[in-house]
């Protein structure tokens, strides 16, 4: 089971890493649909009628973009009459998923260990600051080896 799951976070790794260079591009404030229109020197009427809208459905549309308030379907239907390819996706904050399971399952370990050794040092069974970061990392290893449904809690 460990080996497929680490196929499945490589695998999707690989798809995600086109993604990379895309947490540089800067979203224009107006949204892209207005960019592309004004670039190409299309009128709303223009963009309208391709898109089999009124110049205020086209007004609206591109608001409702720059305010994330708009389908991906609809996203598509645009890109596809501009003769462009809509491409979304996600890129993981920490470079990938192996880095983000890694964050969380270190998360969830520490939370596990310091509790544990709260509750010894209560009975004076507390362990020093190395052992606890070993304890630490080999728990995180564990619990990104299991990949417990906990490291989403």
């Amino acid at each position: 089971m460990r080996n497929r799951r680490k196929l499945l976070i490589d695998q999707l790794d690989q798809k995600l890493s086109s993604f990379k260079n895309v947490e540089s591009v800067i979203i224009p404030s107006k949204g892209w649909i207005n960019t592309i229109r004004i670039t190409l020197n299309m009128t709303m009427e223009q963009l309208g009628n391709k898109l089999n809208i009124t110049k205020q459905g086209v007004k609206s549309l591109e608001e409702n973009e720059a305010k994330g308030a708009v389908t991906i379907n609809l996203l598509k239907e645009v890109g596809n009459t501009l003769d462009l390819k809509f491409v979304y996706g996600f890129v993981p904050k920490d470079g990938t998923i192996d880095n983000l399971v890694s964050i969380k399952a270190e998360k969830l370990a520490r939370k596990i260990v310091l509790r544990t050794n709260q509750n010894m040092k209560l009975e004076a069974q507390g362990i020093g600051e190395e052992k606890i970061n070993e304890s630490i990392k080999e728990l995180a290893d564990e619990i990104k080896r299991e990949m417990r449904k906990s490291l989403w809690d």
